[in-house]
């Protein structure tokens, strides 16, 4: 197989120096193609070569981000881009991860996003939930442009580049400026016995001004959202009918992803969060070469989530726990069903960075970057006891997690002369913590002292040393080598439980390891650009996935507290053209991983026929693809502006001797095809109209794909999109704009059932 890829790298060098010779022919006639407009959604590799790195990059603008996308949170920048996806289940959502061409939702340490250098990958965790991205930490307005790079070419960045790194720029004002926003959202959503519609406003603002030397800005939002259920409260159907329980209606018969039978009883996790981010940057012109700077930021959110039961009683009373008959089945429904999808989420964390830089134009330059992330306030509580008495308080139990956050140091310099060498080096720090305590309380409502029930907590630190020279060796021809040199130690694990009883301190650990890269690219004339990626990567396990514990036969385990780093080998072939007005990009990549930290079923003890869910190390997985980019200007008439992207995928488990199962299987989450596209026409300098789709087919949540069912609550389902967007400019005040989201009402499931048409409208003010 690696034979074929092999063969398909060879064809498509062919096939450019085939169509190239032509074209070198002519290169004294051909001028360099004309810049693309500012406004287009995804533009071109840099084309400087002081600028070049060596991989692919998309990228985005803050003026196309006003014309074609609905942004309410900044997330939302990232929706058209190529083979990106952000698992955003509803405004305000602080689980939002993103996917790459190889990896899934449940992958999050695989790929970096940071802001000027500030990395906001919450790498304490692998997972959709506290391994989310950090993205309240930027404001839509203070946005520049995000660019995205692909695949772990470049070594200026860490292991868990394996997948994509988002670099996102922010903006310094040059004179005084300020602009005020109101957005409102009306999501309409119906399913089973829910159905309604789920409003979300936000105000934010944004001032800023230039003195001299000194530069500031100062940004504010308040949104007040409420989501579509999260989840289903569903329970398993038993094999026979029964007349026992008391009678109830309103349960639908269904099945679950594996298409056993089951009832779905109600709805829950009804998110109503309030949300307030302030931040601040402070920059400081030393002089013509050097600049400091100094980034703050707040994010506050008070998520309260409640539940619906479908269940009604012969006085038709709803019905939330018991020995119940529904649909002719006897039915013995715990109180958890519907009290574990209630509870209510606290968070205050706080962002500090600094930075020490010079100019990158001048043939020395240098950047340090120190950045801290605190966790701060971060509880959740949640009930035990039967709905509804729950709702005003009784048993149930808080969990902590303040004290977890990390810090980071970057140190790079950089040297380029006359466009022919570009040397780069650096050294990277970063340190993790993890701090996680549960208690169970007397009254979950308002309780603040209780008797300790688990506690999970542990460190990671990295200290690494790169470099990277792009040497052009000849006018057409570039080649860049780099590589890195990573040390890592996990320590300080503990793991306590209360009830089932469990109090270990988990071996140190320690890995050093190094990673080479290697690129080089063919530019025969500017309108056509060939080039060969090799990186290799290693991804460190992060706290959570090291020390973690469940619970087998009333014993509680942790697993396997010695997992070892993933490493990633990964290939690219792109060939992109250059037209007056557009380009076209097609790239070929393959991806092997050995050790692949994949979360999978199997028995904690050798031997055994008990199966668990726990994150575990993959013997290796494959994924290879191909990636077709195109944008054109001006098509068919003026105006008209059209960009597309289209990636097919074959994900695949080549070992794995612990779970037999999995071997020749889809990848979890990861899909086959993924497609974009994106139509604007400006009639004129006032009128922006957008229609844009998104495109991805099915994809598997187990590792063995046992999970055949899409259509239903934790299934993974395709998906087929339409959005659109009017905006107008009254003048440089004013603008307004209106959206709908999934405006063709595409009803599907990634484990979580997601929007429905969601309808948008904001008005701006910009002095």
């Amino acid at each position: 197989m690696r034979l074929l890829f092999s063969r398909s790298v060879c064809a498509v060098f062919g096939a450019a120096m085939a169509v190239s010779k032509p074209v070198l022919a002519q290169n004294a006639q051909v001028a360099a193609a004309p810049t693309a407009r500012e406004e287009i959604v995804i533009h071109g590799r840099r084309e400087s070569a002081a600028d070049a790195v060596p991989t692919t990059i998309e990228s985005v603008t803050a003026e196309a981000l006003a014309d074609t996308v609905n942004v309410i949170n900044t997330e939302d920048a990232l929706k058209y881009l190529p083979n990106i996806l952000v698992r955003k289940r509803h405004i305000g959502d602080t689980q939002s991860p993103m996917t790459t061409r190889t990896s899934g939702v449940g992958a999050s340490a695989r790929s970096l996003i940071y802001a000027d250098g500030v990395l906001l990958s919450a790498l304490i965790g692998n997972n959709n939930t506290a391994g989310s991205p950090r993205w309240s930490m930027v404001a839509p307005e203070t946005i520049s442009h995000i660019d995205v790079l692909y695949g772990p070419f470049a070594a200026e960045y860490a292991g868990n580049s394996i997948g994509a790194v988002v670099n996102i720029a922010t903006r310094m004002p040059e004179s005084f400026e300020a602009t005020a926003r109101v957005q409102a959202v009306w999501q309409s959503f119906s399913q089973y016995s829910t159905s309604d519609t789920y409003p979300a406003q936000q105000l934010s603002a944004f001032v800023g001004d230039r003195v001299g030397s000194f530069s500031w800005w100062v940004s504010v939002s308040h949104l007040n959202s409420r989501s579509q259920p999260l989840a289903y409260v569903t329970i398993a159907r038993p094999a026979n009918p029964s007349t026992a329980g008391a009678a109830v209606t309103g349960a639908y018969a269904n099945v679950n992803r594996t298409n056993a039978p089951i009832q779905v009883l109600g709805a829950g996790g009804f998110e109503h969060q309030v949300q307030d981010n302030i931040s601040a940057k402070l920059a400081y012109d030393i002089n013509d070469d050097w600049r400091a700077a100094y980034s703050v930021g707040y994010f506050r959110n008070e998520d309260d989530a409640s539940t619906e039961s479908y269940l009604r009683d012969a006085t038709g009373a709803p019905v939330y726990a018991g020995s119940v008959n529904s649909l002719g089945y006897n039915l013995s429904i715990p109180a958890s069903a519907f009290s574990n999808n209630v509870y209510q989420l606290d968070e205050g964390h706080w962002m500090h960075s600094a930075s020490l830089k010079s100019d990158e134009a001048q043939p020395w330059s240098f950047a340090l970057v120190a950045s801290l992330y605190d966790f701060g306030t971060t509880t959740q509580r949640i009930p035990s006891t039967t709905l509804p008495t729950a709702n005003t308080g009784g048993a149930g139990s808080i969990t902590d997690t303040g004290g977890t956050g990390w810090y980071t140091l970057d140190a790079k310099g950089r040297w380029h002369a006359s466009g022919i060498q570009d040397l780069s080096f650096g050294a990277h720090y970063d340190h993790y913590t993890l701090s996680n305590y549960r208690t169970t309380l007397t009254d979950w409502v308002s309780g603040v002292t209780g008797t300790p029930a688990s506690t999970a907590r542990g460190r990671t630190e990295t200290a690494a040393l790169w470099f990277q020279d792009a040497w052009r060796f000849a006018p057409s021809w570039e080649l860049t080598l780099g590589g890195r040199y990573e040390y890592w130690q996990a320590h300080d694990g503990f793991n306590f439980s209360a009830a089932p009883t469990l109090s270990v301190n988990q071996p140190a650990l320690d890995a050093s390891r190094f990673s080479p890269k290697a690129s080089l690219a063919w530019t025969p004339v500017p309108e056509w650009r060939l080039s060969a990626s090799f990186g290799m990567a290693y991804r460190f396990p992060t706290v959570a996935e090291l020390y973690q514990a469940i619970t087998t036969g009333g014993t509680l385990t942790v697993p396997n507290p010695n997992l070892k780093p993933e490493r990633a080998l990964s290939e690219e072939v792109s060939l992109t053209r250059d037209f007056a007005q557009g380009r076209v990009r097609v790239s070929v990549f393959q991806e092997n991983v050995r050790d692949a930290l994949l979360s999978q079923s199997a028995p904690l003890v050798t031997g055994s026929t008990t199966l668990f869910n726990y994150v575990q190390n993959v013997d290796e997985t494959r994924a290879r693809g191909i990636e077709v980019v195109a944008e054109a200007d001006d098509v068919l008439i003026p105006g008209l502006q059209i960009s597309a992207s289209a990636t097919y995928v074959d994900p695949i488990i080549l070992s794995d001797p612990t779970f037999a199962a999995a071997v020749g299987k889809q990848t979890p989450q990861v899909p086959k095809f993924r497609a974009t596209a994106v139509v604007t026409y400006r009639p004129d300098e006032h009128w922006a109209l957008t229609l844009a789709g998104r495109y991805s087919d099915r994809v598997y949540g187990t590792i063995d794909n046992s999970d055949s069912v899409t259509q239903t609550y934790q299934g993974f389902e395709g998906y087929f999109l339409l959005d659109a967007r009017v905006r107008y400019e009254l003048d440089r005040h004013w603008s307004a704009a209106v959206g709908v989201d999934n405006f063709n009402n595409r009803k599907y499931f990634l484990f979580h059932p997601f929007p429905q048409r969601a309808v948008s409208a904001e008005m701006k003010y910009q002095y």
